[in-house]
């Protein structure tokens, strides 16, 4: 499979916003309405959309759901969406209005045994985890990132294969809104130590983070801020990717 090239919408009070480094203080909030937004990232090229949950990431179930069918109504690329979803009938609503695949990322810390069972039910295509951490990238934060563990984040990574996960996606909450870079050391040890598909999030900016990352085996890239504040674009990347 190509490299995937993964815009991001996060969404608070049905709004697209992009947060610095997680905190929920300082948000950015972007006056195009996310069902708009997506078309276009659908039209310059996206090869999905990666869409957040904010509110329901803080609350523990989906609340921007109305604007989530939205979203999959104006577009025909695929749409992947994480953020509160606890249950499986949390991922139920979300598959019945269009979604593609639901991200875990706090029930699968906290509740591994539920993890299988989206697993069994869904199917490895269908459920991803995320992987968001702190303290130099190495360990995972829960519950809107606003919750610290010190769970390791590449042992925890071969616990998911066991359990039966194909794919994640690894975000430095450090680096997320800022323009840096990626933490290519733990996306590449992720690539390299488990037989997992890794999608990189966090600090994306730029043609030669996007290059290394396809090179040391990533399976694509969300990018948000470096999109909206057109630090670079989906049709730049797709004629030099």
């Amino acid at each position: 499979m190509s490299f995937q090239i993964i815009p991001a919408i996060d969404l608070i009070h049905g709004r697209c916003v992009r947060l610095y480094k997680g905190s929920f203080e300082q948000k950015t909030e972007y006056e195009i309405s996310p069902a708009e937004q997506a078309r276009v990232f659908e039209n310059e090229g996206g090869d999905r959309i990666h869409v957040v949950d904010l509110d329901g990431a803080r609350k523990g179930e989906p609340i921007n759901l109305r604007t989530i069918a939205k979203i999959c109504a104006s577009v025909k690329i695929p749409i992947e969406v994480g953020g509160g979803v606890r249950k499986i009938e949390d991922a139920e609503k979300l598959f019945a209005i269009g979604v593609d695949r639901v991200i875990l990322g706090t029930l699968a810390v906290e509740q591994p045994e539920l993890l299988a069972e989206f697993l069994q039910k869904f199917g490895s295509e269908k459920v991803v985890v995320g992987l968001d951490a702190r303290k130099d990238g190495t360990k995972l934060a829960t519950r809107g990132w606003e919750s610290a563990t010190e769970i390791d984040v590449l042992d925890f990574a071969e616990k998911l294969v066991e359990i039966g996960v194909s794919r994640i996606i690894y975000t430095d909450i450090a680096r997320d809104g800022t323009l840096t870079f990626p933490n290519f050391d733990m996306n590449e040890r992720l690539v390299k130590t488990t037989n997992l598909k890794v999608i990189a999030s966090g600090g994306v900016t730029d043609l030669a983070h996007l290059e290394i990352l396809r090179k040391i085996g990533c399976e694509g890239a969300i990018l948000g801020k470096a999109l909206y504040e057109n630090k670079i674009s989906l049709e730049e990347i797709k004629q030099s990717l």
